[in-house]
């Protein structure tokens, strides 16, 4: 049973390597966005709450954000373990985890920091196009799409996130590290992190993930 944590800046390739890893690994990939989505679907209590949060356009309180992922933690698909994505993102929430994870006699074994240069994070941010219907995400530089403008999958019309423009990206990567930064010297503090060279092609990346993973950090 282990429970990983998986950090990079916006525009770093944390999506796609954690759903990546997960599969390998045969555990759940949590995000706070997916586990908020999912409680707001299945209308319970915390769901209806967290609706009205986010209706408002309020961000999710932490102590919220907390009980939807020990309840999450605590189903049994996550009984062989857990990678959770982009979670903590302040070292209050990391005190948190570690108390909900020492209630589930459990702890944080393995910290991932995947380590891209600023000017990558941008070139990779202003060149993404995501499709409105199935979600699917495209880079112009690495990974575009077959006919231009236009999902493979579903031929819907690509769309530039406004929060990827360049000094948009710039901003929300700064931000990221502000608040990252700190979290992860939480962890380091213990020897559980491990940065790995976020550049390269996916197979790359991941293989350098998993050495890093079992050769411990």
């Amino acid at each position: 049973m282990a429970t990983l944590l998986l950090f990079g800046a916006p525009g770093s390739g944390k999506g796609t390597q954690g759903s990546v890893l997960a599969r390998r690994l045969g555990i759940p990939q949590l995000s706070t966005g997916d586990m908020f989505r999912a409680e707001v679907a299945r209308g319970s209590e915390v769901g209806r709450r967290v609706e009205e949060i986010m209706r408002a356009g309020d961000l999710v309180p932490d102590e919220v954000t907390i009980r939807v992922l020990e309840q999450r933690l605590g189903q049994p698909d996550c009984l062989p373990g857990a990678l959770l994505d982009g979670f903590p993102r302040t070292v209050g929430q990391a005190q948190a985890l570690d108390q909900v994870l020492s209630g589930l006699g459990r702890q944080v074994d393995r910290v991932i920091y995947l380590r891209v240069p600023l000017p990558t994070l941008v070139s990779r941010l202003a060149g993404r196009l995501s499709c409105p219907r199935c979600g699917r995400v495209y880079n112009l530089a690495s990974a575009p799409p077959q006919r231009e403008g236009q999902c493979d999958d579903d031929g819907t019309a690509l769309h530039h996130r406004d929060d990827d423009a360049e000094i948009t990206a710039r901003r929300r990567i700064q931000v990221y590290m502000d608040q990252t930064v700190p979290v992860l010297e939480h962890y380091r503090a213990r020897g559980l992190v491990g940065e790995v060279d976020g550049e390269g092609d996916v197979a790359l990346v991941e293989a350098r993930i998993v050495e890093a993973l079992e050769v411990g950090v």
